[in-house]
């Protein structure tokens, strides 16, 4: 049976993730919070953000931005997002 979470970055009932993302309190409350489509989409966003900002996971600063915008991202408040992205057309 598939675990749901009432997502807060959707803000509806949806399958949740399968573990804790991270280890801690920030990941027991990524786990109870958030969905597994809703981290997916994270990931995505994540790629982008280190990859057009050249972010290295090794400094400290960087895996604070990312964290600060992770937050803001599933709070929907406004975050960064990568400026040269354009998203394919759905068809």
């Amino acid at each position: 049976m598939t675990r749901t979470v009432f997502c807060k970055k959707y803000q509806k009932e949806l399958p949740g993730l399968a573990m804790p993302p991270y280890p801690g309190a920030k990941g027991q409350e990524l786990y109870d919070n958030v969905s597994a489509q809703a981290w997916q989409d994270w990931q995505k966003q994540q790629v982008m953000l280190i990859n057009e900002k050249h972010l290295s996971m090794a400094a400290a600063d960087d895996r604070r931005y990312l964290q600060e915008q992770m937050d803001r991202f599933f709070a929907n408040e406004s975050f960064d997002s990568a400026s040269g992205y354009v998203a394919p057309d759905s068809e």
